[in-house]
């Protein structure tokens, strides 16, 4: 498969074979799956952060949840694992599988509170759904591992 792609005035041409399951051209979809990631690590990253220095704002949510406020730190530590296993590629399917993990815990907390299809529920689905999307997208090992086919 020939692909031509115009860059101001200057065309560049690759006859380079792309497996059938790929969607967009190897480049397009690391750089996708990249953003991806990022957005997830820089959302879970603040709220690790703010879980961690115990912001008072927050005192009224987390006991609303049934959690002390004393704990705050406790899953602050968590995210930041999390995070920081998701962040670095030799572990990212790691911190994906935990990340995973402790977001499903929080779509949990949300239901058994009675809030089904809530906000938080659909930001933790969301960040899940980003989290394996952008790894997906980034990490050729998994996509020969979980193919798509047409």
């Amino acid at each position: 498969m020939t692909f031509w792609l115009d860059l101001g005035g200057v065309a560049v041409r690759s006859d380079r074979k792309f497996p059938a399951n790929d969607i967009a051209s190897p480049s397009a979809a690391i750089r996708i799956g990249h953003v991806l990631s990022v957005i997830v690590i820089m959302l879970l990253f603040a709220d690790a952060v703010a879980q961690l220095v115990s912001l008072p704002a927050l005192r009224a949510e987390v006991e609303a949840s049934g959690f002390p406020f004393a704990l705050s730190p406790v899953v602050g530590t968590i995210t930041m694992t999390c995070v920081l296993l998701y962040a670095v590629p030799r572990t990212a399917v790691l911190g994906a599988i935990l990340l995973t993990g402790f977001l499903g815990g929080a779509i949990c907390l949300h239901l058994r509170l009675g809030e089904i299809g809530s906000p938080p529920q659909m930001l933790c689905l969301t960040l899940g759904v980003m989290a394996w999307g952008g790894l997906y997208l980034r990490d050729p090992r998994l996509r020969a591992l979980l193919p798509f086919r047409a």
